[in-house]
């Protein structure tokens, strides 16, 4: 799955609005407009030329971060707190895994509720494979993310919220 495809199946299980998208964008720091919002959301099609835009990891990146602040509000940092920026996608592996943790602290839901909405698309995901989904790569249970679970997380997300 690439990233325009994660990004049109998170912006259908949430039904967000195109003009939506272009303002979480700005949010995460990365200005676009509404025609392009429609490009980054256009399906790829074999047959005919498009001029669909390719969604870079940094690109997304940009977005799920506009998503926490747009669903959150903007975090202030503390007094005397340093700043850290945040690590950039390394790779495309990773891609699904950052999904999962930046979905999960935008709507705010615990490791029940994503277990919740695994099940909403029939599939039965423990404890234990989210914390590993969700821990720092490199740690010694990380676990990549596989397609197959993110496709269904995101199913499983429109099911919930959709109704």
């Amino acid at each position: 799955m690439d990233n325009n495809d994660l990004l049109i199946r998170l912006r259908y299980a949430l039904e967000i609005k195109n003009i939506q998208m272009a303002e979480i964008f700005k949010l995460g720091g990365h200005e676009v407009t509404v025609p392009e919002v429609v490009r980054i959301l256009k399906k790829e099609d074999e047959e005919e030329e498009t001029d669909r835009i390719k969604l870079t990891n940094s690109m997304l990146n940009s977005f799920l971060n506009g998503f926490i602040i747009y669903k959150r509000g903007k975090q202030e940092p503390k007094p005397g707190q340093e700043t850290t920026p945040e690590p950039p996608i390394k790779n495309n592996s990773s891609v699904n895994n950052i999904l999962l943790k930046k979905v999960k602290i935008a709507l705010s839901l615990t490791t029940e509720d994503m277990i919740e909405i695994f099940k909403y698309a029939g599939l039965n995901v423990s404890k234990g494979e989210i914390g590993a989904f969700l821990r720092k790569e490199g740690h010694k249970n990380y676990k990549v993310c596989m397609d197959h679970f993110a496709r269904n997380f995101l199913k499983g997300l429109a099911i919930k919220y959709r109704g």
